[in-house]
């Protein structure tokens, strides 16, 4: 099968060429034969064939319009040497590889693309055929068929006489919802046969991956549950030399471990090890006795192994390898190394496109937070805390900015703006703004004239570039830090809100009837700024000013925040004003995790919050840098306890805070592998802790509060110690914080 469906085999660029049998390995482990590995490296990757055929006449669409998860799963696919095919849509339409049409003989190639139903008419309506392939398709439970003559050939050839076993698995999108279904046949091979259904999971899981610490977890649990192995490991050439994680039988993980980031082992680029061996001779070895690892062993684990087989990770772009070992002798069958190559296939494949979509997404968010503030003006009365989220897969660069800076005479510009478009050219453009902006407002930081030197840009800009649909829209404001008075003005963008304490009620002299809830602490409400006309077009846009009181906090967002397909913007305006008032401080990292999440569902744009807290009294701060070591998590227990105890907070919020504090130290150091940054703000109303890497953990969710741990407790503990916690991501690592409401301290002294 080729990518067009009008094609036959021979006429297929993308068909494996033969070449010559390598020569055996050394120290007597035998160099596998398998079809996987005898590939002609110059001929196009297999999955790429997918893009030669034109899907926009089909019920897929165009290949633009395709969910991440269904391009994964067609490519997965594509690329397996084990006969696969996809069911794709209420149709069915069938999407296979060359294996499978081997298997259809003469329905093939005018089968693909074509409705299942049609492709097996003669058969479709018999017991285990189409009605099987229905009840995956709605119920997404998987299915196990072993040892049945499948109807793969009308003719009355060998394939009609030959038992095969089939495993099906739903589909699903990115969103969880079946689109289709997964079918994997191979000819009965004796002691793989039970093996086969783990393989169609594996394919789906792979296809969910995003990142090599997602592909290693995949692979690593799958060689454990479904091939029975006592040993996996995965490594990769990062270019830097090698990285290895590895899973044993028998380790004492819970389901939160399950989830965690792999720890990898670094290994020189000369190492001699089996896998680093194989990953870059690109030719498998298969070891039945003789303790392979024995010279390289890390631990007992390693010496215990008696049989190893090392399969090569190689695409054009990629080095890598995988082993799976046994403690008892054992004899790679043919059957089993021809599994073992599918395997090692499929997370090549899943691998490759993982360190295709890091390096692009590291780029893509290094671009956009290169154009964002480093760090936030750190001030007596007021405190300042932003959040950017990027929209769509968070694989391209958006127009969402925010800023925040000193002006002369105890001023700060304050802004939030908006640039149309995920591309490069909305994160130029929004860089560009953002540059003159400064240059501006330094001259003259009038709201009004800022805003008018920005038309004049933008139109510039649109004229340079003959692009009359420039569309940016910006709110700007200057604080005068003496008085907390802000003048404020909006090109087009949505209005903030200010987030005030409601007046304290006075004593009732009778006790509230039961069934009147208590008045909320705190109210939100937007402030009511002229709208004005976006950048670019000529028009009016007014100031006002606003009274930041003590306690007040000022957010600032991109309709990110509150747009929702489908919904009406007024209700997530809404939302977003009832869980900002009913949140517990006034915080401003607090308030932008709380805005961000505010609004339920997703949203494929941009998001970005800026808060500024006039704050009450001011606040102690301090912090302290630990080297990536054991003894990291005890030195942060003594420095924070001793900090506190000099502070004069209530020991059982010092108890609380050290505990959660050295767990998310522990967790910092031990899974994303770098020096952490442990800081720590007093104020009069609540302690706040923060812990900063800058390793690849990823973002933190509150959906997965009980599985970051090191040791089964983690970010689930935080919750219920603390009074409120988030995670601010960065592509150079992340912040895990959290907050302890504290009693009436008096107004603490710096």
């Amino acid at each position: 099968m080729t990518g067009t469906a009008g094609q036959t085999r021979d006429s297929s660029p993308g068909v494996p060429a033969a070449r010559v049998q390598p020569p055996a390995a050394a120290d007597g482990e035998a160099p596998s034969g398998s079809a996987a590995t005898q590939s002609n490296p110059a001929a196009p990757p297999p999955q790429l064939r997918q893009y030669e055929y034109d899907w926009s006449g089909t019920a897929l669409g165009p290949l633009p319009s395709w969910d991440p998860s269904l391009r994964a799963i067609v490519e997965l696919v594509l690329a397996s040497p084990v006969p696969m095919a996809l069911v794709y849509g209420d149709d069915f339409l069938m999407i296979y590889n060359d294996a499978y049409g081997d298997l259809l003989g003469a329905k093939h190639p005018e089968a693909f693309g074509q409705p299942a139903a049609d492709v097996f008419a003669d058969v479709w309506h018999q017991a285990g055929v189409g009605d099987v392939v229905e009840r995956v398709y709605r119920t997404g439970e998987p299915f196990l068929e072993s040892e049945t003559v499948a109807p793969f050939s009308g003719s009355a050839g060998r394939l009609a006489r030959t038992a095969f076993t089939r495993g099906y698995s739903a589909v699903r999108d990115s969103h969880g919802k079946i689109i289709g279904m997964l079918s994997v046949a191979t000819e009965t091979g004796g002691a793989i046969t039970h093996r086969l259904q783990g393989l169609s999971e594996l394919t789906s899981a792979l296809a969910g991956t995003l990142t090599l610490d997602d592909v290693a977890r995949v692979g690593l649990r799958y060689g454990l549950a479904s091939l029975d192995v006592d040993q996996v490991a995965i490594g990769i050439d990062d270019g830097g030399g090698w990285r290895v994680v590895r899973r044993v039988r028998g380790e004492l993980l819970d389901e939160a471990d399950e989830r965690l980031p792999p720890v990898w082992r670094r290994f020189p680029r000369d190492a001699t090890t089996p896998l680093v061996t194989v990953g870059g001779t690109g030719v498998p070895r298969f070891t039945t006795a003789g303790r392979p690892l024995a010279r390289h062993a890390a631990d007992r684990h390693d010496e215990r192994v008696e049989a190893l087989a090392a399969l090569p990770l190689r695409t054009g772009s990629l080095r890598g390898g995988i082993t799976f070992g046994y403690r008892e002798p054992h004899q790679w069958a043919p059957a089993e190394r021809a599994l073992l190559a599918a395997v090692a296939e499929l997370i090549t494949q899943a691998a490759e496109r993982a360190r295709r979509f890091e390096t692009q997404h590291g780029t893509a968010q290094l671009l956009q937070r290169s154009m964002l503030p480093e760090q936030l003006p750190d001030l007596p009365r007021f405190r300042l805390a932003a959040r950017y989220d990027p929209g769509v897969d968070g694989n391209s660069a958006g127009g969402d900015f925010y800023d925040a800076f000193r002006l002369p005479g105890e001023q700060l510009a304050v802004v939030l703006g908006d640039v149309a478009g995920h591309d490069v050219h909305a994160a130029a453009l929004m860089g560009q703004v953002r540059a003159a902006l400064r240059g501006l407002a330094l001259t003259d930081p009038q709201p009004a004239a800022v805003l008018h030197g920005l038309d004049r840009l933008v139109q510039s800009l649109g004229a340079e570039s003959r692009n009359e649909e420039l569309f940016v829209t910006v709110l700007y404001g200057v604080l005068d830090l003496s008085s907390g008075r802000l003048t404020l003005a909006s090109a087009g963008h949505p209005s903030p809100l200010v987030r005030r304490w409601a007046p304290t009620p006075a004593p009732a002299l009778a006790p509230a009837p039961a069934a009147v809830p208590p008045a909320p602490a705190a109210v939100a409400r937007f402030v009511d700024v002229p709208p004005g006309v976006p950048l670019g077009l000529t028009g009016d846009r007014r100031p006002i000013i606003v009274d930041l009181l003590p306690g007040d906090t000022l957010l600032m967002f991109s309709d990110g925040v509150v747009e929702r397909r489908g919904q009406a913007l007024g209700t997530g305006l809404t939302d977003l004003a009832r869980a900002v008032a009913a949140t517990s401080t006034s915080d401003p990292r607090n308030l932008c995790a709380v805005a961000s999440a505010a609004v339920a569902g997703t949203t494929d744009d941009d998001v970005a919050v800026l808060a500024v807290e006039h704050a009450a009294a001011p606040s102690r701060s301090a912090g302290l840098l630990v080297p990536a070591e054991p003894i990291a998590p005890s030195r942060v227990r003594h420095w924070l306890a001793d900090q506190l105890a000099q502070w004069r907070v209530p020991e059982s919020v010092i108890g609380a805070a050290v505990l959660c504090a050295s767990e998310l130290t522990t967790n910092a150091l031990l899974h994303a592998g770098t020096e952490a940054r442990v800081e720590i703000d007093l104020s009069q109303e609540r302690l706040l802790v923060s812990v900063s890497d800058s390793g690849t953990r990823g973002t933190v969710s509150r959906a997965r509060t009980d599985t970051l741990s090191s040791r089964g407790r983690g970010l689930g503990l935080i919750e219920q110690l603390s009074d409120a916690w988030g995670t601010d991501p960065s592509v150079r690592g992340s912040t895990v914080w959290f907050e302890i409401m504290l009693p009436d301290l008096g107004t603490p002294d710096r």
